[in-house]
């Protein structure tokens, strides 16, 4: 009798063992949760989250061409503010779109594979966006505090290749962090608790403790979150000190900045607490309602901030569109 029990429980541990061989060496197809409400609510929040994305491809798109099309505008400060929209765009892409289509399909799949891409996507453009932001900073701290050296050292070309090495970095550094996030195995339930790919979410969703990947993206986030946030308040800090030292025609200056800081006050709030923090600290469900205001949120109020903050460039707006009409009616 003992042996039997013995054999039966050996033969349960080796198809568990079995199982679980299997689980690790093939990749789950995830599945979206979304938002938990009822079906009417879905059709409301789907016509809401439909509506914000379509203004913001909209408003953005339209800073870029008023930039391209406005000679007063080709300087370095209107050349970021393009570029920043730009970046929404992109960036609002990559999970609005996903999240309308859970609100419409009651089972919403996602390939393995086409996770990792939107998670590799996503951290991408996030790392680009707190390079360009503090570098637009930077850009501030020099036009306010070195006016007479600024066209010199801040010319066309050197703004072009400062953009570009944001973007490029913003996609080198996110390389190590989804290399490290695809190697984990995942056996468990494969619902994502979240309405696009993200780190939190998966991180809970794996076999096993991994805690050098945790501490790889841990290490990533303060490096580049925040090590970006201290540059941009360094660069504001001398701008002030800078004001208030100095004559008061550099106030007026000061009023270009603070679209800017508005700007960086959302995105660095929202992506401090959803990243930089431990695993103990995860809370999907609040995560979710975090993720809406910086992915968003935020890419539709950055143009309506920088318009309505900015006089000559709502004179550019007016002008543009001026002559769109003009030319649509001859």
């Amino acid at each position: 009798m003992d042996i039997s029990v013995f054999d039966l429980s050996s033969s349960r541990i080796k198809m568990s063992s079995n199982e679980w061989q299997f689980n690790l060496t093939t990749r789950p197809e995830f599945i979206f949760v979304g938002f938990s409400s009822t079906q009417n609510m879905h059709i409301v929040l789907f016509s809401i989250f439909l509506i914000i994305y379509i203004l913001t491809f909209i408003t953005n798109f339209l800073i870029i061409m008023t930039v391209k099309e406005t000679p007063s505008l080709h300087t370095p400060m209107y050349i970021f503010i393009a570029s920043l929209s730009m970046l929404e765009i992109c960036y609002v892409s990559v999970t609005t779109p996903n999240m309308l289509s859970i609100f419409l399909a009651k089972t919403k799949k996602i390939s393995f594979e086409g996770c990792m891409a939107q998670l590799y996507v996503f951290f991408s453009l996030g790392s680009s966006e707190c390079f360009l932001l503090t570098l637009m900073a930077g850009d501030r701290y020099l036009a306010i505090c070195y006016p007479l050296r600024y066209s010199s050292i801040m010319t066309t070309k050197v703004c072009q290749q400062l953009i570009l090495l944001c973007f490029l970095s913003g996609f080198a550094a996110s390389i190590l962090t989804v290399t490290f996030v695809a190697r984990l195995p995942f056996c468990g339930p494969n619902r994502i608790n979240h309405f696009f790919c993200d780190y939190p979410p998966i991180l809970t969703l794996s076999c096993i403790e991994n805690n050098t990947t945790e501490t790889i993206f841990f290490c990533l986030s303060w490096s580049i979150v925040l090590t970006c946030f201290f540059l941009t308040m360094v660069s504001y800090t001398c701008i002030v000190l800078t004001i208030f030292t100095s004559l008061r025609g550099h106030r007026k200056a000061f009023s270009t900045c603070i679209s800017h800081l508005t700007v960086v006050s959302m995105f660095y709030g929202t992506v401090i607490f959803m990243y930089v923090r431990p695993k103990a600290k995860y809370d999907l469900n609040n995560d979710k309602v975090v993720s809406v205001v910086y992915s968003v949120v935020t890419p539709l109020l950055n143009p309506l901030i920088y318009s309505l903050r900015n006089k000559e460039f709502k004179v550019a707006v007016r002008n543009f569109k001026l002559r769109k009409l003009l030319v649509f009616f001859q």
